[in-house]
Formats: structure tokens, C-alpha cells, sequence
């Protein structure tokens, strides 16, 4: 796939994140969220439903296959046929979206052969923007209100990832709503090795993000994830340097695959 057609595939994904954080800001600022319980007892919003159907409005008429946590899952002998498709979390961080701590954001990855090439992240609550493809770099916008589908525009008002950071102490970010016996051992163990070590907790794929800006060093996820939570994360990562693995080996994690479950992994600088 060629630059010029991914770019057109990047502005689509940039309009239907924001088109998504829109309507999910909407919702979230009306205290009507409909909540129900999924057969895993996860909670579903009416937001969740509402920004699957903004995104799918958008990359419908691309002509690449959508795999969307709210839409409906092809079985693998079709998926493994694509050669690109979509891997789409309209609202990641259902739960805190629920607990109105605004760390929630809309989660969309192209993926190429199980390799994740581009990924938009759109946080509504701040209106920022985190967003890359795998020549062009990675990249986060502040404050994006006016979007006129002006992708060098967007470019020249981004900051490239990663920032620059001054302090040498090791960050390790963990989630919000799963902290476990394993993440505890694995911030022991550094801190055993006599080096400064700073544990943050942030909810949905901002903590990808902080990898990706050089915020944090290390995120360990000792805890299930499914391929449209990280896969978006992912690319952004990848784009700026970092790199998501299995949690023993340095094998980077592939999408798509006939197990929707990632495995447990790591995500550095």
C-alpha cells in the first residue's frame, strides 16, 4: 500500500475517531449512559454502541473489513483471508467512562497481515489526538477542535513522538482497574535491582500512549486484553520507537489471529 492511499486512509480514521468522541462526549455529559452487562460481565454504554455506528459511517466505504469490539465478529476462515482490516475499540476504558474519571478514548488500528501500520487515538474529554503511520511517524495534537480533513495541516500543528524527557528515574504505568499480584512483583523486582522506580496508574490506552510520548519507560500487562484495546496503542508505540512483546520473549504481538485474547505483554521504550 502506497503512502498517498494511506494517508486517505488515515484522515478517514482521524474523522471517524473524532466524529465518535463527539458523540460519546455527548452522551458522557448527559448522565444517560443506558449501562448493561455483557456476557463477560463487562458494562456496555449506550456510548459504546453509538461510537461504533460513527466509525463504521466512516471506514464502511473504504473497502477494508472492520473488526469492531461492538460490531459483529467474522469467524477466522473469513478473517484470515484479509489482507488489511480495521481493528476498532469505539470507546476504550468502558469503566472509567462509567466512574467519570475522563480517561476513556476511541481506539482505531489499521492492521496489515497481522501487523499493526497505523493507529489513531482520540481521547474527547481533551480533545487530543494521538496518531501514526508506520513512515510518517508518530505524532499527538492538542486541542483539536476544527478538523478540516487538512492532513498536512494536522502535521504541521502535531508534536512527534517521543517528547523529550530529562528525569532518569524508571516509570513503570500500570492499569487503573486491574493491578495484580504479578505487576506487583514485577515493580519489586526492579526496585530490587537499587534503581529509582516510579508505579502511575492511567486507565484505557493512555497508558500506551505515555510509552509513546517517552513519559513512562515500561507497561506491563499481567491481565487479559483483547486485540481492539492495545492494537490501535500499538502502532502509535511502534511508530515512535517503542516496541509491544510477549511478556517472555522479545516476539511482538500479532493481530487478527483466530484468538481475539492477547497474550500477556510488554510494552517499552
Amino acid at each position: 500500500m502506497n503512502l498517498s492511499r494511506r494517508k486517505e486512509l488515515l484522515k478517514a480514521a482521524i474523522t471517524a475517531s473524532l466524529n465518535a468522541g463527539n458523540k460519546i462526549l455527548d452522551i458522557y455529559q448527559s448522565n444517560d449512559f443506558q449501562i448493561q452487562l455483557k456476557s463477560d460481565n463487562s458494562p456496555l454504554t449506550i456510548a459504546d454502541q453509538s461510537a461504533h455506528n460513527e466509525i463504521v459511517g466512516v471506514l464502511d466505504k473504504l473497502e477494508i473489513p472492520i473488526l469492531s469490539e461492538e460490531g459483529d465478529h467474522q469467524d477466522f476462515a473469513t478473517r484470515e483471508k484479509w489482507e488489511y482490516c480495521w481493528i476498532v475499540d469505539p470507546l476504550d476504558g468502558t469503566k472509567e467512562f462509567i466512574k467519570r474519571n475522563d480517561e476513556f478514548t476511541v481506539n482505531i488500528a489499521l492492521i496489515e497481515q497481522g501487523n499493526p501500520i497505523m493507529g489513531i487515538i482520540y481521547v474527547p474529554v481533551y480533545k487530543q489526538l494521538y496518531f501514526s503511520d508506520k513512515e510518517l511517524g508518530a505524532f499527538r495534537v492538542d486541542q483539536v477542535t476544527d478538523w478540516a480533513e487538512d492532513l498536512e495541516m494536522l502535521l504541521a500543528e502535531a508534536k512527534s513522538l517521543p517528547l523529550q524527557r530529562d528525569d532518569k528515574m524508571i516509570k513503570v504505568v500500570g492499569s487503573r482497574s486491574h493491578m495484580n499480584q504479578e505487576t506487583s512483583d514485577f515493580i519489586a523486582n526492579l526496585r530490587a535491582g537499587n534503581q529509582q522506580v516510579e508505579f502511575i496508574t492511567k486507565g484505557s490506552s493512555l497508558k500506551l500512549c505515555m510509552i509513546a510520548e517517552g513519559l513512562v519507560d515500561i507497561y506491563p500487562r499481567y491481565a487479559p486484553t483483547m486485540e481492539w484495546d492495545i492494537a490501535a496503542g500499538h502502532a502509535i508505540v511502534s511508530a515512535s520507537g517503542g516496541f509491544v512483546s510477549h511478556i517472555d520473549s522479545d516476539k511482538e504481538l500479532s493481530y487478527n489471529k483466530s484468538d481475539l485474547l492477547n497474550p500477556w505483554f510488554i510494552c517499552r521504550r
